[in-house]
């Protein structure tokens, strides 16, 4: 297996985590080999001009013309520092928010976080008299309105949550989270103010995303929904195959009841750090099917 095939392997294998950091990863090497194209070329204003073809304008005319940057923004950065810090809070916190709340509700924060963000962007530079002189040639790129919508949701779901940090030791996550807000949104606002102000989209997002979860709503639900429904239209369809299931020996039904006592104890585990109300539906199905089966 050549090294293309191990990293489409591991993207089709991988949560939905890893698929979200290897889009970013993709698309940001993919921008750097075209930009490599318009440098060589002597051209550098068209590989700005082809940045604008996938960043999120400000300018409401150029928006309506390009509607898809709402998306393709969020994935979309320049700098190695601007994605290597995106993807490591991303890494941190999207891990500890897979421990309480499944997949699919990762992605709807992200894709959520980073709608809000844009939105709150463009509202903000078609308001405020600030921004007057610029709104026709601001654009906003990155993750970060998406990631901070991860960060605070998790955050405000499992405050308490403790990790281990070198040189420090254990701290609660809503301490490093309420310090990533603050350096990222609110610390010298004068610079980079769009992308701050996406910032506290994302942020008010993952706040409200929890809340309302926590009432029993899942705003993403409706997202998630049509996510599927795209994921079934390009999915290859699969052949039917017929087998035939032999039973099971001894060593096999021994290793099945190792295996299922192992899910059975992670759930547990799960359940004594955040409540039942932290195991997914999946979860929830699992611990009932073994319990009624003791």
């Amino acid at each position: 297996m050549n090294l293309f095939e191990e990293i489409k392997s591991s993207f089709k294998q991988g949560s939905t985590l890893i698929q979200l950091i290897y889009l970013n990863l993709g698309v940001f090497i993919l921008v750097k080999i075209i930009q490599m194209f318009y440098i060589l070329f002597a051209a550098p204003q068209g590989f700005e001009s082809f940045i604008r073809w996938f960043a999120v304008p400000s300018y409401l005319p150029e928006l309506i013309r390009k509607p898809w940057t709402l998306i393709t923004y969020m994935f979309l950065h320049e700098g190695f520092l601007h994605i290597l810090f995106n993807l490591l809070w991303l890494f941190w916190f999207g891990k500890i928010f897979l421990e309480y709340l499944d997949q699919k509700k990762l992605v709807s924060v992200y894709l959520l976080g980073g709608l809000v963000g844009a939105v709150l962007y463009i509202i903000s530079f078609n308001v405020f008299p600030v921004f007057q002189n610029v709104v026709e040639e601001s654009v906003a790129l990155g993750a970060s309105a998406a990631v901070i919508a991860v960060v605070i949701a998790i955050v405000i779901y499992v405050p308490n949550h403790t990790v281990y940090l070198l040189f420090i030791g254990p701290v609660k996550i809503k301490y490093i989270g309420i310090l990533i807000f603050l350096v990222t949104s609110i610390l010298d606002f004068s610079s980079n103010t769009g992308g701050k102000i996406a910032h506290i989209g994302g942020a008010i997002l993952g706040f409200i995303y929890t809340n309302q979860y926590r009432k029993g709503k899942d705003i993403g639900r409706g997202l998630n929904r049509l996510l599927d429904r795209l994921y079934t239209l390009i999915k290859p369809r699969k052949k039917l195959k017929v087998t035939h299931k032999k039973p099971m020996n001894d060593y096999e039904y021994n290793l099945n009841k190792a295996k299922e006592q192992q899910e059975i104890n992670r759930i547990l585990d799960k359940i004594s750090k955040g409540g039942y109300d932290s195991l997914t539906k999946e979860e929830k199905e699992t611990l009932f099917k073994m319990s009624n089966k003791k």
